[in-house]
């Protein structure tokens, strides 16, 4: 429908009198631009019936407040528009509609009446427009007419007949308004622009605003096309996985058919209990049901499959071989007799009985011993399935009893997933560095643990994701630490505890002859004849390049020589056929230990201990030297921890309290200075192990007698003088073997310990046992005075 409407602008004449007054609600108006506007107060449609009869002028103006029914002058933006015909469109029972076209702006300069419709004064405005030859306007109309129309474009309802006169405009005043009541802006920002006079600073008011605009159309167009995109390929992938359902029907069946299939093939060779197939009966019926590109069915595909790759009620049969087991296990393992023993006597009972509960033994000893390798053989000489799972570091609990299925990437338990992985439900499993298991706000891992090491509660081990208790207790598990101190009670109360200690350097050499070099022979490619190492070579290499419980770092060694012979050998050039001990600097360097020694008995106070170390035992010196003073005060120095320092202060103690037995006047005390040193200060140190040692070396410093040569001690000591047991007695030992100690000081009750060490071990050495710390001082002190003694007195 084409529309005529009168658009002739107004004079300051036609202005002199009042004129109606057509107040709108939450809309815009804009000179020059046709607008519908639907009238539906009362008031405002008579004022169009009656104004449109006459066809007289008449102001549009905006209220600032929508809400309001019957505005007054205050209500009233001051800057509308005047129109000089109206053309009523509609009208019925909801109101009028009419299309207005604004021919200028004026100001409300009053308002005269209310009744029966607003009538008030008002002031013509100027548009002032800058020269033709401002450039920078020019291009500003240029570009805000190409925006305008992009925008208008990409808005969905814009009649033509706008756009077509928009084409054709070249009254600048037109586009800026065309453009404005185009914009979605707020009425506030828009009557801004309506009052101003200068057109240049209007259309940069307009060019801030239309650009916004642009943006948000351009991203509510991406998103349209995308939605598009994304549904085409939808349609795309369903399309697609129709013709695979259909190539797959053709061939034989489709894959979700055929994995259900696969899964009920492999559950009945199951051994499942009655109870243990119904709950799985129950889960593949729930698979069935989901549709393969269901979210959940990749979930419970996996938890199905779980379950069947797993050795429900399923054994390896033992080989009860005695003999055999025996063999196999000395051939790879020197020594360590008490844990061979346990394993064979597990064996013999299971031989007898046919069936029993497998025990959790714990092996503890220095790193390098051959703990975790143990396992192999001990799997090996049963005819079992082998399994490490390593704790050291563990944090999660979760690690030990798996994830529950709600979580995303759940899994069971490495428990489980070892048990999956050996294929039978009794393999022999490592639990590797069980005294380095950790605990924080994950859960605590160690009590995770007491289920599966308990033999009791192990018959029905309980996994979060498997969700089906599992009968572990077929299963023979192995535990090894280093030290005993970081494990929790009730994890050792379920473990039988069975001590692996160092190796002297006797077993050593044994070792290294017969496991460690032909294994290193066949790992660098080196043939049975081509090379050997004499056995004084070998002694040099483990007194003067290793210092270990174990064989780890001989091992490191041994492989380092391999290495430069396979190359020798390779580049044809002369290598040594049996390696003597003079070749060993040429291979391996400097000597990297020199042997702890004992130092003599030339100087008071300095008195020769025994310590225990995760490496292995170590000979510790203690020396006490008086200097004088207001007495009474003790030094310690030597990076000593608090147990240490009580051992120190009650020695001292000692000393004072019983100084008469040991004619040191008592005076003295008051005179001289203590202080008490342990060398190496860089190695932390404590434990009271060292208690009569320190008392012997301050009994020495203050009477300046001589120790007895070649003696060493170890014991913790009570104020009252008795000498308690300590541990760690046969590393200590082979320190003191080391050092060349020919008699050691122990508690009468560590003398259990000495009576389990096999005799060789206890070659050359004499042992003193004692009560009292009297029984000590009287053995360990010599009548004899040092040379050039301290007057002490």
């Amino acid at each position: 429908m084409e529309v005529s409407i009168e658009n002739k602008p107004v004079t300051k004449e036609e202005l002199a009198t009042e004129h109606a007054i057509l107040p709108l609600k939450n809309m815009m108006f804009f000179p020059g631009i046709p607008t519908p506007i639907h009238i539906g107060r009362s008031k405002s449609q008579k004022l169009i019936r009656e104004i449109s009869k006459r066809g007289e002028i008449i102001g549009i103006f905006c209220q600032k407040d929508g809400n309001k029914d019957d505005p007054d002058f205050d209500d009233l933006y001051p800057v509308g528009v005047v129109v000089r015909g109206i053309n009523i469109v509609k009208e019925d029972e909801d109101g009028m509609s009419v299309l207005l076209v604004g021919t200028n702006r004026v100001r409300l300069k009053s308002v005269a009446s209310q009744e029966p419709y607003l009538k008030g004064k008002f002031s013509l405005l100027h548009d002032i427009y800058p020269p033709k030859s401002d450039r920078e306007y020019k291009e500003q109309l240029k570009s805000i007419t190409e925006i305008t129309i992009r925008m208008l474009h990409e808005k969905m309802g814009v009649p033509e007949f706008i756009l077509d006169s928009l084409r054709k405009a070249t009254d600048a005043g037109f586009v800026i308004n065309l453009a404005f009541s185009a914009i979605e802006a707020e009425l506030e920002q828009k009557q801004e622009v309506l009052a101003l006079d200068d057109v240049k600073e209007r259309m940069n008011k307009l060019l801030t605003l239309i650009d916004k605009e642009v943006q948000l159309l351009e991203i509510k167009s991406s998103i349209r096309r995308k939605t598009q995109v994304d549904i085409n390929k939808q349609q795309r992938e369903y399309f697609l996985q129709q013709e695979m359902k259909n190539i797959q029907e053709a061939l034989g069946g489709n894959i979700h058919d055929i994995r259900i299939k696969e899964i009920k093939e492999k559950a009945g060779k199951l051994k499942f209990t009655s109870e243990q197939r119904s709950v799985f009966e129950n889960e593949l019926q729930k698979l069935e049901r989901l549709h393969p590109h269901s979210p959940d069915y990749s979930t419970q595909m996996e938890y199905v499959q779980c379950i069947v790759s797993l050795p429900w009620n399923s054994y390896t049969k033992d080989n009860f071989n005695l003999t055999r087991a025996k063999k196999i296990l000395d051939k790879d393992h020197f020594g360590l007799d008490k844990v061979k023993e346990r394993i064979i006597e597990h064996l013999a009972v299971l031989k007898l009985k046919g069936d029993m509960k497998s025990p959790i033994i714990c092996l503890y000893g220095p790193p390098g011993v051959g703990k975790t390798s143990l396992g192999k053989s001990v799997a090996e000489a049963l005819n079992r399935k082998y399994v490490r799972i390593s704790l050291g570091g563990l944090h999660d609990e979760a690690e030990i009893r798996g994830h529950r299925r709600t979580y995303i990437g759940a899994m069971p338990g490495r428990i489980i997933q070892g048990i999956r992985k050996a294929g039978s439900s009794n393999p022999v499993i490592i639990l590797d560095e069980i005294d380095k298991v950790g605990h924080d706000y994950k859960g605590d891992p160690g009590a995770a643990l007491l289920e599966v090491l308990d033999p009791e509660q192990n018959v029905a081990f309980h996994d979060n994701y498997l969700d089906i208790d599992f009968d572990l207790s077929k299963a023979l598990f192995i535990t090894t630490a280093n030290a005993l101190n970081t494990i929790s009670q009730p994890l050792l109360d379920r473990m039988e505890l069975i001590e692996v200690s160092g190796y002297i350097p006797e077993e050593k050499l044994q070792i290294a002859q017969k496991h460690l070099i032909p294994r290193q022979m066949e790992m660098h490619g080196i043939s049975k004849g081509l090379f050997d190492i004499s056995k004084k070579a070998l002694n040099a290499l483990i007194k003067s390049y290793t210092r270990e419980s174990g064989v780890r770092e001989l091992n490191k060694k041994l492989a380092k020589i391999m290495r430069k012979i396979a190359r020798a050998i390779a580049e044809e050039a002369e290598y040594p056929a049996k390696l003597s001990a003079d070749d060993l600097f040429t291979y391996m360097g400097a000597v990297e230990y020199s042997k702890d020694k004992y130092q003599g008995n030339d100087y008071a106070g300095v008195v020769t201990g025994l310590a225990w170390t995760a490496a292995g035992g170590e000979i510790l010196l203690v020396e006490t030297s008086l200097s004088k003073g207001k007495g009474a005060k003790l030094t310690l120095t030597g990076n000593l921890g608090e147990v240490m320092k009580e051992s120190a202060v009650l020695s001292l103690e000692y000393i004072k309290a019983h100084a008469s037995q040991l004619n040191i006047p008592i005076g003295v005390f008051e005179k001289w200075n203590v202080h008490l040193h342990v060398p190496e200060g860089a190695i932390p140190k404590d434990g009271p192990s060292a208690g009569i040692t320190m008392t012997t070396s301050i009994a020495s410093a203050f009477t300046q007698r001589k120790i007895r040569a070649n003696v060493a001690m170890t014991g913790e000591m009570t104020l009252r003088g008795k000498v308690l047991p300590v541990g760690g007695i046969k590393e200590k030992i082979m320190a003191a073997k080391r050092a060349g100690i020919t008699n050691i000081i122990l508690s009468k009750e560590n003398k259990r310990n000495i009576d389990e060490i096999n005799a060789v071990y206890l070659k050359g050495l004499q042992f003193h046992y004692v009560d009292d710390i009297r029984e000590v001082l009287d053995f360990a002190l010599l009548k004899e005075k040092v040379g050039q003694p301290l007057e002490v007195g």
